[in-house]
């Protein structure tokens, strides 16, 4: 018996040309999914800080020499 199954009468070069398409189109679903995933966490953080209180977003900032790199007077070479 021939390891060949040449179910739908195909060529060579057709067999290719779909293996290669289908190959393409499992890449595209994995970026799909990743892309997804990618916008479904950051609608997800965007969420968690949504839920936050106000009184958390007027702190100062926790770093404390960002302050310093903001101020334009300091930062001037003259």
């Amino acid at each position: 018996m021939s390891d060949n199954h040449d179910y739908l009468g195909t060529g060579n070069t057709s067999r290719l040309t779909a293996d290669v398409t289908f190959l393409m189109l499992k890449g595209a679903g994995y970026a799909m999914v990743f892309c997804l995933v990618l916008w479904a966490s950051l609608a997800a953080l965007q969420g968690i800080g949504l839920l936050l209180p106000e009184e958390s977003r007027e702190t100062e900032d926790p770093t404390p020499f960002s302050h310093l790199l903001a101020d334009p007077a300091i930062n001037q070479l003259t």
